[in-house]
């Protein structure tokens, strides 16, 4: 039955122009983000190493693919959150927009089954926009700007070799969809307390960036924050590009992740179980 439920769910889903919209940014601003290194590669290249310039010496393509494919992930944590909003903020709150929920929860079908559906349809769709971006940022970069090593800049300096790349931009691909999906479980929880998609879309961008900020600085006060703050975790997929990968903090930041998803979804199927589509 939830099969059942969750296919027309989908139809509904991709039928309505904000789902496409979020597809159609992946797919312009992907490629264009890659042209634009093939032709001014080599100078952000030097600019974003101008520190180490002095001590090291670079050569080889190290502005490649796999290069590009780092750099468009690390996009992800700004952008692709706003995009999956668009859907997950307004599966719930579009019926009550729409004046359907009687229709809908009235129907032969358990509010179970139906919260199920929708939650598996957000779920999806978020785990569809980092699926596209990761194919297109991986095929188009190869074919574009070739292989080769890819470095690593952050706290120390990683040169990973070409046959120690792809499992770990796989991985972290991974992670991000974990990371969208958490996103995508918030805003559906917000779209369940209100009748306007605007509402849950707004209130969870604004939690990420509150949570992102707070998050930021450098207090023991915002120490418990951090532990808890799926903002804080949701940047975990950078661990894969460590030398060595500390899987440790990786289960930890996917442990937490998965449990904001695990306790969003029993909320909202509390909150719609005792919701009145009678008056």
């Amino acid at each position: 039955m939830i099969l059942t439920v969750l296919r027309v769910e989908l139809t509904k889903v991709f039928s309505k122009w904000r789902t496409i919209i979020g597809f159609l940014v992946i797919a312009v601003i992907v490629p264009v983000v890659i042209v634009a290194m093939k032709v001014e590669g080599m100078r952000f290249f030097q600019y974003s190493t101008q520190a180490l310039q002095d001590a090291f010496t670079f050569t080889g393509n190290l502005m490649n693919g796999y290069t590009i494919s780092y750099i468009i992930l690390g996009m992800l944590y700004i952008h692709v959150p706003f995009l999956t909003t668009l859907v997950a903020g307004d599966i719930l709150a579009g019926e009550a927009t729409a004046g359907t929920y009687r229709v809908l929860l009235t129907r032969p079908v358990s509010r179970f089954s139906v919260v199920t559906a929708k939650w598996m349809a957000s779920m999806v769709y978020a785990n569809l926009l980092v699926l596209l971006m990761a194919i297109l940022s991986i095929v188009i970069g190869l074919l574009v700007l070739g292989t080769g090593e890819l470095l690593v800049v952050r706290s120390q300096i990683v040169i990973l070799a070409q046959d120690d790349i792809i499992w770990r931009l796989a991985s972290a691909y991974a992670f991000a969809a974990l990371s969208m999906s958490t996103v995508a479980a918030i805003a559906f929880l917000f779209s369940s307390l209100v009748e306007n998609a605007i509402g849950p879309i707004m209130t969870t961008m604004g939690i990420i960036i509150v949570l992102t900020i707070l998050s930021s600085i450098d207090t023991p006060l915002f120490d418990p924050l951090r532990k808890v703050a799926f903002t804080s975790h949701m940047i975990g997929w950078r661990f894969f590009f460590d030398q060595v990968v500390d899987w440790s903090r990786v289960s930890t930041s996917a442990l937490v992740l998965v449990g904001h998803i695990v306790v969003c979804f029993i909320a909202t199927q509390f909150i719609m179980h005792r919701k009145d589509i009678l008056t």
